[in-house]
């Protein structure tokens, strides 16, 4: 069955990005870009791992975060968080909150693909 990535993101061309890299290795892809709708978008059909930035309009990704490991039968959601703030108070506030794995931007796509198919098998 094919894995399910959902991206929360509000750069288009990151998410064209993402979506063609992620889609070229057999994901189904899909994505929203305001932080106020990120919760409902992952509760209504939760996927297999979420790509998350950190700043977003209305809702930050800190948050939505926060949120997600809050709320029952998405708590446990790997959630890969992809940021320009690649700051060390970024990245353990980030690890404080229950991210999965942190990335910054510019990132690898090598990198990108590896990090997500090791997260989706363990």
């Amino acid at each position: 069955m094919q894995k399910r990535i959902s991206i929360i993101e509000d750069e288009p061309f990151i998410i064209e990005a993402l979506s063609f890299l992620l889609e070229r290795e057999g994901f189904a892809v899909s994505s929203i870009s305001d932080g106020a709708d990120a919760l409902t978008f992952i509760t209504t059909s939760p996927p297999d791992l979420l790509i998350l930035d950190i700043m977003l309009p209305n809702v930050s990704g800190m948050k939505i975060l926060e949120d997600i490991r809050k709320t029952s039968g998405i708590e446990k959601l790997p959630v890969l968080m992809l940021t320009a703030k690649g700051q060390k108070k970024d990245r353990l506030a980030a690890e404080q909150a229950g991210v999965s794995l942190f990335m910054t931007k510019p990132f690898s796509n090598t990198e990108l693909i590896a990090n997500v198919h090791e997260m989706l098998q363990g």
